[in-house]
């Protein structure tokens, strides 16, 4: 079915036929164990429009041992036919792109060329990892001629998956494909705010010739279902993306089992101009790092560190722009789409009233918003805060909305120490025309990854994930592999 006939069925009915409403646990879509059920909502319409299974420790107990029992059975499949499985899955996402595109913008608010591309990287990720299915490898040691040692790498087991709300298939994507690469198995929890799309991966999934109770989804909120799921004794490692005080949570609930986990938080990540950068490009790659997603990313560049002498000038293109910028119904392709929720919204726009209660100058945006067409909806305008100081809120705290915080300095080493001032190290970008400037400011910049001259750039390639609070561990990659895999060495005498 196309893009325009799926659109059109929403708008025309509420919501879209065939959607799945039951948890995904060993192979099959099943009711929640206590019969509940919850809404998924709209948040460009503020409403809701479908209903899903509400889960709980039951649910997450039949998810863990239905991963549990096929564990043995996928770990030992050839690495070659898992790859095979994976790259099937990437044919299948792309053959059912534009159903999931509109799915994942209906849920999340986002615009849906957004989505799209979204749908395209997570085809790509599972067509990476079947590609690096095969090339997981153990050592050899040198223990001289009368003794033999070597490694290999095993699946650690069962993997809890823990999914954030703002990139709900892309996300599940980059964790799920490289454990069933490594030959673990799977029970994911997708955010209680968009749980479809990883309903229908595993659907997919199961469809691309996986083996049922290998990948499992239990639905539900994190206290009643992921909580369960992460502290469950069968789980051998936790991959979570999500707020800092919640990864803390789950890295306490983790040690009780002695399980691994791999933490992607929050950010505050800045993005450094230099007086020296091609300010085309600059006001381009700002734009993009803050107001992709309504700014609903973890690495979203929401601090602008710009050197003085072009401050104005920067902040005025970027006002200029920001304001011109149309925000509405993901559906309907806007330049900016909606807010997660209404609470989420709440939270956005108090931030901002507290910095115009502190004076700090705004120089675009600032308000709420509604979709123009209907009314109605979650939004923010996209918003400029200028010339803040260090220790103001929207400069030390991650806001997860449309709102860019400026900080004005002087120089490289000025620079550096301002883009280090939070306590979160996810990611950086750098605009500079100096080569040697850029990449003394990358090695200096406490960051995961740090762009240089195009805000996003890389792929699933690159390793990602964070520092001091932004967490540990990286996902992409094969870097991520490492956290699927557990390395057993054995040595034999032979002489």
């Amino acid at each position: 079915m196309s893009t325009e006939t799926l659109v059109g069925e929403y708008f025309a009915s509420g919501t879209l036929s065939g959607l799945p409403s039951g948890h995904f646990i060993d192979g099959t879509f099943v009711a929640a164990s206590g019969g509940r059920t919850m809404e998924t909502f709209d948040p460009g319409a503020a409403r809701p429009y479908h209903a899903f299974a509400a889960g709980d420790a039951g649910d997450v107990d039949r998810a863990v041992a239905a991963a549990r029992q096929a564990q043995r059975a996928w770990g030992r499949t050839k690495a070659s036919a898992r790859g095979a499985v994976l790259l099937r899955v990437a044919e299948l996402i792309r053959a059912e792109a534009a159903r999931l595109a509109v799915v994942e913008s209906l849920d999340s608010g986002k615009a849906l060329q957004e989505a799209e591309g979204d749908v395209a990287g997570a085809a790509r990720c599972f067509e990476y990892y079947a590609g690096a299915a095969d090339k997981i490898q153990g050592d050899t040691f040198p223990l001289g001629v009368d003794y033999i040692g070597y490694s290999i790498e095993e699946p650690v087991g069962v993997t809890a998956h823990v999914i954030p709300w703002n990139y709900p298939l892309s996300t599940a994507a980059r964790s799920i494909a490289p454990a069933l690469a490594a030959g673990c198995t799977v029970v994911a929890k997708p955010a209680e705010q968009t749980p479809l799309t990883a309903l229908m991966l595993a659907d997919i999934l199961a469809r691309a010739g996986l083996p049922a109770g290998v990948c499992n989804v239990v639905t539900g909120t994190g206290a009643e279902a992921g909580g369960p799921l992460v502290a469950h004794p069968d789980v051998r490692h936790v991959t979570f993306t999500g707020s800092v005080p919640t990864g803390i949570r789950v890295m306490q609930s983790a040690a009780a089992n002695v399980t691994s986990v791999v933490l992607e938080l929050g950010g505050k990540s800045p993005v450094v101009v230099m007086a020296d950068a091609d300010m085309g490009a600059a006001v381009e790659g700002v734009l993009g790092a803050i107001y992709e997603n309504a700014g609903q990313i973890c690495s979203a560049g929401s601090r602008l560190v710009v050197e003085r002498g072009v401050h104005a000038e920067l902040v005025e293109r970027l006002a200029k722009r920001a304001a011109s910028l149309r925000l509405g119904h993901g559906l309907r392709r806007p330049q900016v789409g909606a807010l997660s929720s209404a609470a989420h919204l709440d939270k956005v726009a108090g931030y901002v009233e507290g910095a115009r209660a502190r004076g700090v100058t705004i120089a675009a945006g600032g308000r709420r918003a509604t979709d123009p067409q209907s009314g109605a909806g979650w939004f923010f305008q996209p918003t400029i805060l200028d010339a803040v100081t260090a220790d103001d809120p929207v400069i030390q705290e991650e806001i997860f909305g449309p709102v860019l915080s400026v900080q004005v300095v002087d120089g490289e080493e000025e620079a550096v120490a301002v883009a280090n001032g939070t306590d979160f190290g996810l990611v950086a970008g750098i605009y500079t025309s100096d080569f040697g400037r850029a990449h003394r400011m990358a090695r200096d910049i406490d960051a995961g990854q740090v762009y240089i001259n195009e805000y996003f750039a890389g792929g699933i390639e690159v390793p990602f994930g964070g520092n001091k609070l932004s967490g540990f561990g990286r996902e992409k990659g094969f870097a991520a592999l490492r956290s699927y895999t557990r390395t057993k060495s054995l040595t034999a005498k032979i002489g």
